[in-house]
């Protein structure tokens, strides 16, 4: 399996480089879509990803850094199947809300463009609930509530795939919200850093040598403005052999 780092900026102004956070499981072509910050499918069609193989979005909150490229993302979507008849005719997509007002406001929205957004494939809206969200037998996807936000309207997820198991915290209040999934062990975890400090981080993954990688995304500014001293933070507190990284745009990892 591949992932597809679009986009690593936390909801900051624009900044050189960067992109807000968006990140796509590739397994065989088929694509899993996880946020989905500004220009991220603009960002994933140039790396080559077929946007008309979308299986399933997972969108993690509402707030614009996660959410600001969805309408974009199904406009291209509905466009590369109008230059490749029937491509994706008689498909469906699983799209997952934290919300159940943020739908009607999109599909509203992109029913005033171009020829009221008629699709060639149906779009099957779903409220994200605690616990197994999707299972297509290729992916398994639970989510877990957290503190995010007041109205408990944001979610991580916990992927598994291959006999791989990834982490994505999405924007959580505390990390310790995901111990009980880090306690189980990951073969790689996505954490946010927008709100949250590196060495913190580090030092809680530490004491877990079952989280075999760490890989921060959703980067705040002490990544932005200071990466030298983020990343030394990260190697002094878990080593220089690749098990912390920071997620940059355009990055891909394999699995």
């Amino acid at each position: 399996m591949k992932i597809y780092l679009l986009g690593t900026c936390s909801g900051t102004e624009p900044m050189p480089g960067r992109n807000h956070v968006s990140w796509v499981l590739d397994i065989d072509g088929r694509l899993y879509w996880f946020d989905a910050g500004e220009a991220c499918s603009h960002t994933g069609h140039l790396l080559g990803l077929d946007l008309t193989e979308v299986k399933s979005i997972f969108i993690s909150h509402a707030h614009i850094d996660h959410v600001g490229g969805l309408a974009k993302l199904l406009w291209c979507m509905r466009k590369l199947d109008s230059r490749h008849v029937g491509s994706m005719a008689g498909k469906t997509v699983e799209l997952f809300l934290p919300n159940p007002r943020l739908w009607p406001a999109l599909l509203a929205f992109m029913k005033e463009t171009e020829s009221g957004f008629k699709i060639n494939f149906t779009l099957n809206d779903r409220l994200i609930e605690p616990g197994v969200i999707f299972d297509d037998g290729v992916v398994h996807v639970e989510a877990l509530r957290n503190g995010h936000i007041a109205s408990r309207e944001s979610f991580s997820f916990r992927i598994q795939a291959e006999g791989r198991t990834i982490v994505f915290s999405g924007d959580v209040k505390s990390v310790t919200e995901l111990t009980e999934w880090l306690d189980g062990g990951c073969d790689l975890f996505f954490m946010e850093t927008g709100h949250h400090k590196v060495a913190d981080v580090c030092d809680f993954v530490k004491a877990r040598p079952q989280v075999k990688r760490l890989v921060f995304i959703h980067h705040g500014r002490e990544i932005l403005e200071r990466y030298e001293d983020a990343i030394e933070a990260a190697q002094s507190r878990l080593g220089a052999d690749g098990r912390v990284q920071i997620g940059y745009d355009r990055q891909i990892i394999e699995l």
